[in-house]
């Protein structure tokens, strides 16, 4: 299924900044990543992360992220150009991304080349720092006052309640070409090395034997496309309602570890061998084949969800800071020639979904994909399957798969 049609990017100003790519030259200075400790232990400690804080671990919290953010502030008010942001001196400008818990590698290049092209354009020194956790975690924090400046988040909902805070404006869908969404993704299975389990498609999830790992919908964006691919494929297969929720049912009762986040997941089923079956995002599973020097393999079904991660920029922060310039011509670079062909090389699917650069070498396999509109869009997804008392509450029991 083709995903996307072809359209210019946004906002203007980026191809002036690419065509002067070559104006000017200036150090660069890139910053590592401020990195998040996934949470993991048992399923009743993990529960107990979705209740209401206390008063003084919300303080504690706040004040963490109060205290991680206070070296990323830059000065200035401005959102004017380059020129009159950052330091008032015209000193280096950082900005720090907050993003979900697998995209860590995709960043660190993605940075990289930014930073280079946006030296060279406008003679000032800019590195960015990273953040990473699940995704409902990340947007939690930066409602309660991590100093993000963009915000790459896996799910819509997670954006979307980042908006409803009022740090960034309600057009923030529209700014960027593609609803914002610079890649996809589709979800996908890893097996052990031969495939002993002979897992090919959603129903061979559904049989005694098999254990099953993916992350908490309830805390992770991966999580929650896991679960809908799952329920979509069961009813793109001519099921009911009913036998979709009888079929996710029976998954999660074989899962016997339900992380917070996705890269927690990939641990679990990667270094600690726990697991039949791995469901996750396309792109995740590339990299834990790969880091397993030939010990586990990718299964496509034939049919997935397509993952649609947004991006943002958060409006009040970068006015505060002075840094909107940079922040849009950042997420601009992700629609950039560069910026795809850096996308398609981890391995999501860069948009428009022509093939990736040929530089990449890489060919996406054929899959029949759905988006979140087959299951009623966002809004009522959320609030069906994943608000307190919803569909996931319902059916999950912790497992005592093996």
């Amino acid at each position: 299924m083709r995903l996307g049609k072809q359209r210019g990017f946004v906002p203007a100003g980026f191809a002036r900044w690419l065509r002067g790519r070559d104006s000017a030259r200036a150090l660069l200075s890139i910053s590592g990543e401020l990195s998040r400790p996934d949470t993991q232990g048992s399923a009743s400690e993990r529960r107990d992360l979705e209740k209401p804080e206390s008063a003084m671990n919300r303080w504690t919290r706040r004040a963490w992220i109060a205290a991680a953010a206070l070296p990323l502030i830059a000065g200035g008010c401005n959102d004017g150009g380059p020129g009159t942001q950052g330091n008032a001196d015209g000193g280096p400008i950082t900005l720090l991304n907050v993003s979900y818990d697998p995209t860590r590698e995709l960043y660190r290049d993605i940075n990289e080349a930014f930073t280079r092209h946006y030296a060279a354009e406008h003679g000032r020194a800019l590195s960015v720092k990273q953040s990473h956790a699940a995704s409902g975690s990340q947007a939690r924090a930066v409602i309660d006052g991590l100093d993000a400046d963009v915000v790459t988040l896996a799910v819509w909902p997670d954006v979307e309640a980042v908006a409803k805070s009022g740090l960034i404006r309600s057009d923030w869908q529209k700014r960027f070409d593609n609803d914002s969404v610079p890649y996809h993704s589709v979800v996908v299975f890893v097996v052990r090395k031969g495939n002993p389990k002979g897992i090919l498609d959603w129903p061979d999830l559904d049989r005694d034997g098999i254990s099953i790992i993916t992350p908490n919908p309830k805390t992770s964006g991966n999580g929650k496309y896991s679960f809908l691919a799952a329920w979509g494929a069961a009813l793109a297969a001519g099921g009911s309602d009913d036998d979709a929720e009888r079929f996710v049912a029976g998954l999660y009762r074989r899962t016997p570890v339900l992380d917070t986040g996705a890269r927690a997941a990939t641990a679990t089923f990667s270094q600690k061998g726990i697991g039949d079956v791995h469901v996750t995002f396309e792109s995740e599973a590339h990299l834990e084949v790969d880091e397993s020097r030939g010990g586990l393999e990718i299964v496509y079904p034939k049919r997935s969800i397509r993952v649609d991660p947004p991006v943002a920029v958060v409006d009040t922060n970068v006015d505060r800071k002075g840094t909107r310039h940079a922040a849009e011509a950042y997420l601009g670079f992700l629609f950039s020639p560069e910026g795809r062909e850096i996308i398609a090389k981890h391995h999501y699917r860069p948009w428009p979904h022509d093939q990736p650069p040929a530089a990449v070498g890489q060919s996406w396999p054929a899959i029949d994909t759905f988006d979140i509109s087959f299951l009623g869009g966002w809004e009522a997804a959320t609030k069906r399957f994943f608000a307190e008392g919803g569909v996931f509450d319902r059916i999950y029991q912790p497992s005592t798969a093996n």
